[in-house]
């Protein structure tokens, strides 16, 4: 497998204004007349990373990444408290992605991400199927209410001392919505509890994380840059306490838009973050769709995922 390919620099890059007050930061990278991709990013509100770009071969595809609402080099930039969430929502994140299609002349689009950022894709896809030449999904999640119940409750089963300790920062009358509490305090005004309340998130993230053999860090989210883990924690949980402005099970039922997109769905069996009925489930729904589970992999990959994306790539350059 020639992956992992250079990370080069974008040969074009720049904002733009999606409304509302908002400009996203966008860049595009490999060959100006190569097979289009975009790379939709996780969190929701961890922002892009040039390390996506190890997975493209250059000379094949026209790569683009962005930043979605109000992290990375967005802006404004949900660290700073002024900042409105009011219009950040799954909805305006569709719409900014095709705005983003538009602007730079994209006819069709590969779509890559993981996480969060299958959320997203499988949203956008739904939206505009027409303009969607495959998907290629890792660490599949739908976001519905009862996926965010399980990471932020039900996960609390194999880390009881973790998630008591994230249960305590709230005060006992608001533990029935942990996330909801969670959002008002990363919203606050008030450094402290703004900065208590990121710290408290980060350091459950942390734990589910904490048993996968890829991690190199024993605080993958608490060792972000400030602004950087502000945005996660602000952005991720004013969508999970929302549900992500989707009905329950949503892009489930709407899988059948996707039927004639071809998609590949790459999952680790021992994700805690983003367990693999989900991705099992959209597989069922989807027509055409494959799935590959990991027995060795979590949510962050492992040898087996990063081979498998890397083939699903490959082989969707020539197509």
């Amino acid at each position: 497998m020639p992956a992992p390919y250079p990370i080069l620099e974008p040969y074009d890059h720049g904002m733009l204004d999606v409304g509302d007050g908002n400009r996203i930061r966008w860049e595009v990278s490999g060959n100006p007349e190569g097979k289009p991709a975009v790379v939709v990013h996780g969190g929701p509100g961890s922002g892009s990373s040039p390390r996506n770009r190890k997975l493209f071969d250059p000379d094949r595809y026209r790569l683009v990444l962005f930043d979605q609402r109000g992290c990375g080099r967005s802006t404004p930039h949900v660290a700073d408290p002024a900042t409105s969430m009011e219009f950040n929502t799954t909805p305006h994140l569709v719409a900014d992605m095709e705005k983003l299609r538009q602007h730079l002349g994209v006819e069709r689009w590969l779509l890559f991400g993981g996480s969060w950022g299958s959320t997203l894709i499988l949203a956008y896809a739904q939206a505009f199927p027409e303009r969607v030449s495959e998907i290629v999904l890792a660490g599949v999640t739908t976001t519905r209410r009862s996926e965010t119940a399980w990471l932020y409750g039900g996960a609390g089963r194999f880390f009881p001392e973790a998630h008591a300790r994230f249960r305590a920062q709230i005060p006992e009358g608001e533990r029935d919505d942990l996330v909801a509490a969670y959002a008002r305090r990363a919203s606050s005004t008030d450094p402290a509890v703004r900065d208590k309340a990121v710290a408290d998130w980060c350091a459950w993230e942390d734990a589910v994380l904490g048993l996968e053999p890829v991690v190199q860090t024993s605080a993958p989210y608490s060792d972000r840059p400030d602004e950087g883990r502000i945005s996660l924690v602000r952005i991720a949980s004013h969508y999970f306490a929302n549900g992500a402005w989707l009905e329950e099970g949503e892009l489930l039922r709407g899988a059948g838009k996707l039927a004639g997109i071809p998609g590949v769905l790459i999952q680790g069996r021992h994700d805690l973050a983003g367990p693999p009925n989900t991705a099992w489930e959209l597989a069922q729904a989807w027509p055409g769709s494959e799935l590959r589970i990991f027995d060795d992999s979590g949510h962050m990959g492992g040898t087996g995922m990063k081979a498998a994306l890397a083939e699903a790539l490959e082989r969707f350059a020539g197509e």
